[in-house]
């Protein structure tokens, strides 16, 4: 269980998984809020038999990070700490260097899912040249009227709900998710405070002067942005970025979290199809 030091002496603790051969390019997945690197487990592996290596943090305040950082105290999952949301993206670009210094000549893909894909929206638009293609799962254009910032259990309050049907059709994950010891179901906003919570906002820069491919994946039901929100992200992606080779795939019955869907193995297929058809597989 590697871990690096982030600028304000936090221990960000990471994983690195590796391919099954001779490796196509490099994954740095990027979890949501209140969650941890471990519920892609079986993403994961998907990505590792099809030959990419595969580096996964838990954030700022996250999982086993959070954990070593708020001294075990689990009631603190999903504070950031001190510098705050700047710190988080921060400590990931950070991870982004290490990745690059350890696999010279591999492509680098940023993988970001919810926050994770606010995250690399971010590290997109700081240091577009670090990566080579962008997967964005379950995100939105960070800009008001695009982002949800009310109740995203709204459409599934009905007696005995338990408040996580907003992430799956399958009544599993969300009670596996409640039942973790390393997630929260606390609020974003009540996580990290007013200042951090607008530091979300934002769009993809204008004029990037690096194309890279990105694929953008959402279910249809998704309450945090959607699709009309996701459709608005891939066009700003176009006309400000730039990019040139940008798709969006719509899930029908699909929840916020794609990869822990009833139908998630089709998902992880659409992603590696994509991602074959860009990275070839190496002797």
């Amino acid at each position: 269980m590697p871990e690096f030091i982030d600028a304000h002496g936090i221990a960000i603790v990471y994983d690195v998984h590796p391919a099954t051969g001779t490796p196509r390019a490099v994954v740095q997945l990027l979890h949501g809020v209140g969650e941890h690197a471990g519920r892609y487990a079986a993403t994961i592996e998907a990505l590792t038999t099809a030959g990419y290596v595969v580096y996964a943090d838990d954030h700022r305040g996250h999982g086993r990070t959070g954990m070593k950082q708020w001294g075990g105290d689990a009631a603190k999952l999903g504070r950031l700490g001190a510098g705050g949301l700047r710190a988080a993206v921060a400590a990931v670009a950070q991870l982004s260097g290490i990745i690059r210094d350890e696999n010279p000549g591999l492509p680098l893909v940023l993988l970001g899912h919810s926050w994770g894909s606010f995250l690399a929206q971010m590290l997109v638009n700081d240091d577009p040249g670090m990566y080579d293609a962008l997967v964005l799962s379950g995100s939105a254009l960070r800009w008001p009227g695009s982002l949800n910032s009310g109740d995203l259990n709204a459409p599934w309050k009905v007696a005995g709900a338990t408040g996580a049907e907003w992430l799956s059709s399958d009544h599993a994950v969300g009670r596996a998710f409640l039942d973790d010891p390393l997630t929260t179901s606390t609020p974003l906003a009540k996580l990290f405070g007013p200042i951090d919570t607008l530091r979300i906002i934002g769009r993809p820069r204008k004029d990037l002067g690096h194309d890279i491919p990105a694929l953008l994946m959402v279910g249809r039901d998704d309450t945090v942005g959607g699709p009309r929100s996701v459709h608005r992200l891939a066009d700003a992606y176009r006309t400000r970025s730039g990019f040139t080779d940008v798709t969006t795939l719509v899930y029908p019955d699909a929840r916020h979290e794609i990869f822990n869907e009833q139908k998630q193995d089709a998902v992880r297929a659409d992603l590696l199809a994509w991602l074959d058809a860009r990275f070839p597989a190496r002797d």
